[in-house]
């Protein structure tokens, strides 16, 4: 990798960030964890009514499209405003867009607060760029991941990124794709197995607005995160027997890794 990051500075956290996860129920708890094993802290408020006197309290927001209801809705929309009147670091998840109608209007809608982040998987965020795609629900398409597509991806976000000045995107998927109006890099650890429990998607958006809320570059806090755990899922996977198995060390990884030169295993290069 050309870029030099120094990944060292990020884990373990110092200042235990207290970020606030408007997300869906079945990764809640997944999520709620992860930022506590990396040394953040979580609090899953959704009610509007909270949002003044809660935004004087959290160092970061995550916004998760995943489990649409009116309710959630109101309460993205409304968080997403706040955020941008307060200036509170903002990752904002694409789950499932291009599902629905409803889904692709409320996402936009986000996107266009400019928020710091904008994430989501290579299916997702080709559906965002307006590009074909044969992703299902909110499970990525490898026929969207070939090199052709990848490239085709890049130049759409570089595009968009023109539009959004302040936000950096990130694509997800067997290479990781980070974008903004001034670099590209493409990220290449991980694992199969990631793709096969759910929430890996949720928790790596939790770490970025946890990285957010200490302060950090997103650029540089979208890299390490990415990196980071996708190295969890490399260690788990020499030591686990079974998915089942797999998902909890990936998990107990994240508080472990850190005490290590983890950062030597990164794999990626600019574009």
């Amino acid at each position: 990798m050309e870029r030099k990051i120094d990944f060292s500075k990020f884990f373990p956290l110092e200042k235990s960030p207290l970020v606030q996860c408007i997300t869906n129920e079945i990764t809640c708890e997944s999520m709620a964890n992860a930022l506590l094993y990396i040394g953040a802290k979580p609090i899953m408020a959704d009610d509007p009514r909270e949002f003044s006197q809660l935004f004087e309290k959290t160092n970061a927001l995550l916004l998760n499209l995943g489990h649409l209801s009116e309710q959630r809705q109101e309460s993205l929309i409304d968080a997403s405003s706040y955020a941008t009147r307060v200036n509170k670091p903002t990752v904002v998840d694409l789950v499932g867009y291009g599902v629905s109608d409803i889904r692709n209007q409320i996402g936009v809608s986000l996107v266009e607060t400019h928020p710091t982040v904008v994430k989501g998987n290579i299916s997702e965020l080709r559906h965002f760029c307006g590009l074909p795609s044969q992703g299902r629900g909110v499970d990525s398409s490898m026929w969207d991941q070939g090199e052709d597509h990848l490239n085709e991806l890049i130049a759409a976000l570089q595009k968009i990124g023109g539009l959004y000045p302040a936000t950096t995107f990130l694509a997800t998927g067997q290479k990781d794709i980070v974008v903004n109006q001034k670099q590209t890099i493409v990220l290449n650890n991980g694992v199969d197995e990631l793709d096969r429990f759910t929430g890996t998607g949720d928790i790596v958006g939790a770490i970025i607005a946890a990285l957010l809320g200490e302060g950090h570059d997103p650029f540089e806090a979208i890299v390490s995160a990415v990196s980071y755990f996708n190295i969890c899922g490399e260690k788990a996977k020499q030591e686990s027997f079974g998915l089942a198995d797999f998902r909890q060390l990936t998990l107990n990884q994240l508080s472990l890794l850190m005490s290590e030169t983890w950062y030597e295993q990164v794999e990626g290069w600019e574009k």
